[in-house]
């Protein structure tokens, strides 16, 4: 009879988004895992099977996490320039306060753009992005907020794609005079 987990996968997989979010893939270790996580390496192989495999749940929590929230924001919202303001600024103040940590999204892609399974995820990631954005242009749209030559899927994949770069301005440590004018300038797309 093998022995019972001791320990929360679910507070696992988050500690360990955590650290893989401040260090990148290549930069946490085995060893860096197991000490965080406060378990064995026969432990983490039989939750997880891998480092590999608890990336991905990690990469997975937080698309879920980042996409769910946003799509909340933009679902609840009753006017567009207010809710795709708050989204933009959101990051722009989540930057300011710990640039060092930036999005793990964007950190994947440019990390491991060749390992399949995470250009998977990242692409599904942001079609979440695209489609909660898209839908909210939809209904600003229906509701007369923007105008009728306005295309709701291509302004929300010009807005996903402005969202990653803004993640990399984040990082870049620009300031939040560039950014601010960055934000303000793409809220312009919905006039």
């Amino acid at each position: 009879m093998g022995r019972n987990r001791e320990f929360d996968t679910d507070q696992a997989v988050d500690r360990a988004m955590d650290l893989f979010w401040r260090r990148g893939y290549a930069e946490t270790s085995l060893q860096d895992l197991l000490k965080e996580l406060s378990i064995g390496s026969g432990s983490l192989y039989s939750a997880f099977g891998s480092k590999e495999q608890l990336y991905a749940r990690a990469l997975e929590r937080y698309c879920a996490l980042q996409a769910g929230g946003l799509a909340e924001i933009l679902e609840d919202a009753t006017e567009i320039r207010p809710a795709v303001h708050r989204v933009l600024t959101d990051m722009v103040e989540a930057d300011l306060t710990d640039p060092g940590r930036g999005c793990l999204v964007v950190s994947a892609a440019t990390e491991r753009g060749d390992d399949p399974g995470t250009v998977d995820r990242v692409g599904a990631a942001m079609r979440m992005v695209e489609s909660a954005l898209a839908g909210a242009l939809e209904r600003a749209k229906s509701r007369g907020e923007l105008s009728p030559d306005k295309n709701p899927v291509e302004l929300a994949r010009f807005l996903t794609t402005f969202v990653q770069g803004l993640r990399v301005v984040g990082q870049a440590r620009l300031g939040r005079t560039f950014t601010e004018d960055a934000v303000a300038t793409a809220l312009r797309s919905l006039d």
